[in-house]
């Protein structure tokens, strides 16, 4: 049975702002097994980077408070760890890999010396050591001539090819768990593509679990073992690629399904929209956060947030329409299955 390495339980993240605390993430529960890719989708907002983030230790100390919940890294919570105990982890065990590389990268620094910083810092290795290592990890990500762009800088480089040397620089200290965070949003259809292709390829080569946040549900059908759908800062539904893809179970992971292109749809086929916009975390009231999206609510959606329940094995939903109190004949056709 593979290892599970990172455990996120009941995690609720709230911001402290002028207007009052914010929620961001309400009670939210995965596992991560060494060597899988499990995708993290839903809209803007629903809460996938603070919960990245959050596994990273990276939110703003001055007004983050997490009240409850626990994310354990083989076995040891990381909310509880000192200052230097997860700075040991960040970049070393457990990296990241963010939307746009502009903002990952240092501009008055060489390549090179931003690749050897976490090196020498992690895996204690000499200057010429960590240079070498960094040479190897250019050419394992694909850029041309890396002894002559160790020594370039990041304008120097293309969108692409900066995103590449940001994958270089989060799998350089051979990290456990990479988190990508919308890694290839920012890049064009040609280069996401080579991209994706090539963390896969590192995967298999490192054996590296990854957390991949994004919206884009083509990117989660090429890259993903599992998948957790977002919603209001609660995970909604989670299962396998096929479970999530062909059986879905909650209207709002079937709203995104129906809004993708299909490959063989007709120019007349129309793309169905989920209607409305997701609710304001600041002002959300009880019962689901979905429910005025829904277009099979039921009185109870209002008032009283559903509970989960298993599908079956690891798939699971919240939502009223799948509790064993809701008779069958109001579950609509619709939920169960996009072929």
């Amino acid at each position: 049975m593979t290892e599970t390495i990172l455990n996120v339980e009941n995690l609720h993240v709230s911001f402290k702002t002028q207007t009052g605390e914010v929620t961001a993430v309400r009670g939210v529960d995965f596992s991560l097994k060494k060597g899988e890719t499990l995708a993290i989708v839903g809209e803007s907002g629903s809460g996938k980077s603070v919960t990245a983030k959050s596994i990273m230790r990276l939110l703003p100390k001055h007004n983050t408070v997490i009240p409850e919940g626990s994310i354990s890294y083989e076995g040891k919570n990381v909310l509880t760890m000192s200052d230097r105990e997860i700075q040991g982890i960040r970049g070393s065990n457990i990296s990241m890999v963010f939307q746009d590389p502009m903002t990952s990268l240092n501009p008055t620094m060489k390549i090179g010396k931003q690749i050897m910083e976490g090196l020498k810092k992690h895996q204690k290795l000499t200057k010429s050591e960590a240079r070498q290592r960094a040479l190897e990890m250019l050419e394992l990500v694909g850029i041309p001539n890396p002894e002559d762009r160790l020594d370039a800088y990041p304008h120097q480089f293309s969108g692409g090819m900066r995103q590449r040397v940001v994958i270089a620089m989060a799998l350089a200290c051979n990290p456990k768990v990479l988190i990508a965070d919308e890694p290839t949003t920012a890049l064009d259809v040609t280069i996401q593509a080579q991209i994706l292709d090539l963390m896969k390829d590192l995967q298999e080569k490192t054996g590296t679990a990854i957390v991949l946040i994004t919206h884009d549900l083509g990117v989660v059908a090429n890259m993903a073992d599992r998948v957790a759908v977002m919603y209001a800062g609660k995970i909604v539904e989670q299962g396998t690629l096929d479970e999530i893809f062909y059986s879905p179970q909650h209207p709002y992971t079937l709203g995104l399904l129906q809004s993708m292109p299909k490959l063989h749809a007709k120019r007349t086929d129309p793309l169905v929209p989920i209607p409305g916009t997701p609710p304001d975390l600041a002002t959300l009231g009880t019962g689901c956060a979905f429910a005025a999206r829904c277009p099979y609510t039921m009185k109870v959606c209002h008032h009283f947030d559903p509970v989960e329940t298993t599908v079956e094995s690891n798939h699971t939903v919240s939502c009223w329409l799948q509790d064993e109190r809701t008779p069958k004949e109001q579950r609509p056709v619709a939920v169960g299955g996009v072929r």
